[in-house]
């Protein structure tokens, strides 16, 4: 009983820890995207200024 216990609990902290896991990487995911869109942004312009200067 105990033992069936013992891996019960087990199971649930490793799809806890699994769920855990799969969140960090999607808030890596949305943040790496939002940095991307931002640097695009500001390069594109940085190339309409420096258009402008000449």
């Amino acid at each position: 009983m105990y033992l069936i216990d013992q891996e019960l609990a087990r199971s649930h902290m490793d799809r806890r820890l699994a769920e855990a896991g799969e969140a960090a990487r999607a808030r890596r995911l949305t943040s790496a995207r939002r940095w991307s869109r931002r640097a695009a942004r500001a390069s594109q312009r940085a190339a309409r200024a420096n258009s402008a200067v000449w």
